[in-house]
């Protein structure tokens, strides 16, 4: 049986190996997102988004993604409910400008 404190120290260390080159809050906020969507060969696509797009509107897709039952791929539910909260976000804008 291992101790909590070797336990601790290699769930450290291996955290901060893989984030050793992230240097900026969106990079990590982007790196957990895959990790949370099981979709780590996509990384480099979630630290883009985080960097790009509103965070209200990644929290809402996230949200939905993870609570969706039955989901087969959450990476794609994710995208394409960022897509749908996108298009309901220009319309409003679309609609506030007249």
């Amino acid at each position: 049986m291992k101790s909590i404190k070797n336990l601790v120290d290699k769930d450290g260390k291996d955290f901060q190996d893989r984030h050793k080159y992230v240097t900026k809050e969106f990079q990590d906020y982007g790196y957990r997102l895959a990790l949370k969507l099981g979709e780590l060969k996509s990384v480099s696509l979630y630290i883009k988004l985080a960097k790009e797009k509103p965070r209200h509107l990644l929290e809402q897709a996230y949200s939905f993604a993870i609570d969706y039952p039955n989901a087969k791929n959450r990476g794609r539910l994710f995208m394409w409910k960022l897509k749908e909260l996108e298009k309901e976000e220009a319309q409003k804008s679309k609609k506030d400008s007249k």
